[in-house]
Formats: C-alpha cells, sequence, structure tokens
C-alpha cells in the first residue's frame, strides 16, 4: 500500500469526513522519484467545529504519526468545517484538476 493510500485509510478511520482530497507532490521538491515525502491534505469536517486550525492541525498530525515516524517529510493541511466548506466552496466538493 502506498503511502498516499495508507494517509486516505487513516484520516479516514479517524475522522467523520464529508470530503479528503490526498495529494502526493513530492515530485515538485528535490527528491528522488517515488519519494513519497510530501503531501497536502483537504479535510472536510464536522468535527472540527469548534477546533482552531492549530488543533484541527494537531489532530491531523496525530493521525499521521506513525507516517512522519517513517520518513513523510511535508504535510500540508487546508481542514474545514463543513459550514466553512460550504461558505467558501459552495454544496458539492470542489473537482479535482483536470489532467488535460
Amino acid at each position: 500500500m502506498s503511502r498516499l493510500q495508507r494517509i486516505e485509510l487513516s484520516l479516514d478511520e479517524g475522522l467523520v469526513l464529508l470530503h479528503l482530497d490526498v495529494a502526493d507532490e513530492s515530485h515538485g521538491h528535490n527528491v528522488p522519484p517515488g519519494s513519497e515525502s510530501h503531501f497536502k491534505v483537504v479535510a472536510v469536517s464536522d468535527q472540527f467545529d469548534g477546533m482552531s486550525r492549530l488543533d484541527r492541525h494537531r489532530r491531523i498530525n496525530g493521525l499521521l504519526k506513525e507516517e512522519f515516524e517513517a520518513g513523510m517529510h511535508a504535510l500540508a493541511l487546508h481542514t474545514y468545517t463543513v459550514s466553512e466548506w460550504r461558505a467558501r466552496f459552495g454544496e458539492a466538493p470542489m473537482s479535482p484538476p483536470c489532467a488535460h
């Protein structure tokens, strides 16, 4: 299982999510091919209600502790409550960018 898949699984098991997008951004950094070292997470959950941005990040970092211990170097986090997500992006989750 890839690191990306493990991140998705850990977050899906640890949070009740409306939307989750995990992207491997390692290719944009000075690392060997296949490094799986730099990731971006967009997570939308009502469990973030009442939490500061720092507490949301701590929660996700805690769920991914083993990945950091196994060599993950960087994690960009974008966390939203459902109401924050809807206010910013509307009712439906954002579509991924087109590959063409």
